[in-house]
């Protein structure tokens, strides 16, 4: 394999994106384990005394999470997030206005590998989302298992995550002031073990937890889509029934997530490496589909509202894939 180094004339701001990009990648690779040695090491020094009075404060935060969470604006408008959306770059679009009188799920897609697009639009103003959505406050949804590693999970609710959870959904859904977002990504950990360049594949077909979430809260249904959030990384092939596929199955049955193997350019050479190539990814918000409350939704109305979820889905998608140079022999495709 031909190494391709990064020429030495890089200007600064490049290399101030590689960075950012680089120490989120870095965040949820490493700092969840990092965090919990760190956490574990000090109980042995003299330093002990952090770690005590940080368990004693987990024990009395720990039902902050799924109570919304806490979020942090200085977090949220750092620096370090307008060079990592500048990096590929991130752009976030809207298509229709929001009442900030009104909360509001929105489903995204695809997961890709990491979500990049939903965490710089969702979890940072570096894409302008109260510029764009005066009013209303984003939350995104994370697996559950993250809010149990000391630290990490101050880390990722400063941003406005909470756990995937029906609790910490119905608490930001039934706020009765209402300018609530509630992003899920509905495809989750499965789904990125198909994200590669190209890939529309969706595991959309069976997923209907969040329509029946949406009807129980009333609460209008949003579809989003981020063009290009498969195009930042490649992944070993995996096909359904290959060794490597059942193997991160059994994975993720035991562990709840799945763990893809993933692979695009490194730090300071373009040829191999965990960073992501730079690729442009457009999140397009769609327009709120109506939803009427209902506490116990039969299956017939659940499927109704997911069958037109997926057919606004659809919509959405073959309305701006021109835009975002997508081939116009592609469809999405729900499994």
């Amino acid at each position: 394999m031909k190494i391709e180094f990064a020429p030495r004339s890089v200007p600064l701001q490049r290399r101030l994106q590689t960075a950012a990009v680089a120490q989120w990648v870095c965040s949820f690779l490493a700092l969840a384990q990092c965090s919990t040695a760190v956490f574990i090491a000090l109980l042995f020094t003299r330093f002990w005394l952090v770690s005590a009075l940080y368990a004693a404060w987990w024990f009395i935060d720990r039902e902050k999470p799924s109570k919304g969470g806490r979020r942090i604006h200085v977090f949220r408008n750092c620096v370090v997030w307008r060079y990592m959306r500048d990096y590929f770059p991130v752009t976030l679009v809207k298509t229709a206005e929001l009442d900030p009188r009104q909360n509001y799920l929105v489903a995204f897609h695809p997961h890709g590998v990491l979500a990049v697009g939903a965490f710089i639009n969702f979890c940072t103003e570096a894409s302008g989302f109260s510029t764009l959505f005066p009013g209303i406050t984003p939350h995104l949804m994370l697996l559950s298992l993250w809010f149990r590693f000391p630290f990490f999970r101050d880390y990722v609710m400063s941003g406005g995550l909470i756990p995937s959870d029906k609790e910490s959904a119905s608490y930001v859904l039934q706020k009765p002031e209402g300018g609530n977002l509630l992003a899920v990504i509905v495809g989750g950990a499965q789904e990125a073990l198909d994200a590669r360049p190209g890939s529309f594949t969706l595991l959309l077909k069976n997923r209907k937890g969040f329509v029946r979430l949406a009807i129980q809260n009333g609460t209008p249904l949003i579809p989003a889509f981020s063009f290009g959030e498969n195009d930042v990384f490649d992944q070993v092939k995996n096909p359904q029934g290959s060794w490597l596929r059942r193997i991160q199955h059994f994975l993720q049955q035991i562990m709840g997530i799945s763990l893809p193997l993933f692979h695009a350019r490194g730090i300071f050479q373009y040829s191999f490496g965990v960073i992501p190539y730079r690729r442009p990814i457009c999140t397009v918000v769609g327009k709120p589909i109506p939803v009427q409350k209902k506490h116990k939704p039969s299956e017939e109305e659940v499927d109704q509202l997911h069958e037109k979820y997926l057919n606004e889905l659809s919509e959405l998608f073959e309305k701006h894939k021109a835009k975002y140079n997508v081939p116009e022999d592609s469809h999405l495709e729900f499994i």
